[in-house]
């Protein structure tokens, strides 16, 4: 049998290992990302991005930002989060291709940084095709 000072050594060696691994899977929100996602599950304001951006948004930039016919896709060039807000607040016209903005609309104005949370995870790879899992508090 070992000695005590061996069976703290261990014991320590195994919960630091088992820490670090609970730190890997914990990621922390990334400056400059509006996202938190886990083992591909967001965070309540990216939840709250997909919800929001498949009330309203998907009927002309596609299922999951991919865009479609008559809107580009938002996954493979999203804009920074100003021009993003002005664009989906204000509207844009750019050529023969015109969006209408939603800033008095309550269904969007208010989570515009939510749909943005949303596509950048979707942009960034941390986030797939269809309905998120969710983090729990």
């Amino acid at each position: 049998m070992g000695s005590l000072p061996q069976t703290v050594v261990l014991a320590s060696a195994v919960l630091s290992l088992a820490a670090g691994a609970g730190a890997a899977g914990q990621e922390a929100a990334t400056p400059g990302k509006f996202y938190r996602v886990v083992d591909g599950k967001a965070d309540a304001r990216t939840y709250d991005g997909f919800r929001r951006y498949h009330a309203g948004c998907d009927r002309c930039h596609g299922p999951d930002g991919v865009g479609s016919t008559f809107a580009p896709s938002l996954v493979s060039r999203l804009p920074d989060i100003e021009a993003f807000r002005r664009a989906v607040l204000n509207g844009r016209a750019d050529g023969g291709s015109v969006m209408k903005g939603f800033a008095g609309d309550p269904n969007f104005a208010p989570y515009v940084d939510e749909i943005y949370a949303y596509l950048q995870a979707r942009t960034d790879g941390s986030l797939g095709r269809g309905r998120p899992g969710r983090l729990q508090p």
